[in-house]
Parts: structure tokens; C-alpha cells; sequence
């Protein structure tokens, strides 16, 4: 069974909840299996990598770490501010994402 995630890569969220509060960011990856995201410069991990052909220097790798979908909305376009999102069917068939708080469409990126 498919989950319904509305937030699609290329979206511009911020983060509601945790050590990232308040911190806003595009999404890179829309992990569906985990419900989760990774959003651009928030949840900074490290990595510490040994030498090899691609890297021969080694050290430490620093890389986005994903964050829980109920932990992050959607910035709406039209005001700059967070919302949730309704699905709306036109009569072509096309399903148009809709801000909760405005009642503007979202674009997909």
C-alpha cells in the first residue's frame, strides 16, 4: 500500500519540531519507506571515512541525516509561511496541492 506523502523533492520546508527548530531548507530525498526527508544543510552528521581511490585523503565526511515527515511543513509560496496541505481534483483529473492556511495552489518544483 502506497503512503500519501505530499512533500516531493525540490520543496521548500521547515523543520516544526526538535533539535532543528525553526530551521528551513529544500528537500534533497523523499525516503517513502521511513517517512522521513532529508532537507538541505539541517541535521548535520559526520562520518569519519578511511582512505580510498575516490577519497585518498580519508577524514570526516559531513552529510544531511534524515528527519521524520510530521516534523517538518511545507513553506507556502504566497505568504513565506509554514502549512499543511490539501489535495484538490480538478475536473481534468490533475490533483493540485493546496495551502491550508492561504487556500493557494503549491506548484511542484
Amino acid at each position: 500500500m502506497r503512503k500519501r506523502i505530499r512533500i516531493v523533492k525540490g520543496d521548500r520546508v521547515r523543520v516544526i519540531r526538535g533539535n532543528h527548530r525553526d530551521a528551513e531548507g529544500t528537500v534533497l530525498r523523499v525516503l517513502r519507506g521511513s517517512d522521513r526527508v532529508v532537507v538541505q544543510g539541517v541535521n548535520m552528521r559526520k562520518r569519519h571515512t578511511r582512505p580510498s581511490q575516490e577519497n585518498p585523503e580519508g577524514g570526516i565526511v559531513s552529510f544531511e541525516g534524515p528527519i521524520h515527515l510530521s516534523n517538518v511543513m511545507l513553506i507556502d509560496p504566497a505568504s513565506g509561511e509554514p502549512s499543511r496541505i490539501r489535495m484538490r481534483l480538478e475536473p481534468d483529473g490533475y490533483k493540485e496541492r493546496i495551502a491550508v492556511r492561504s487556500g493557494n495552489p503549491i506548484p511542484k518544483p
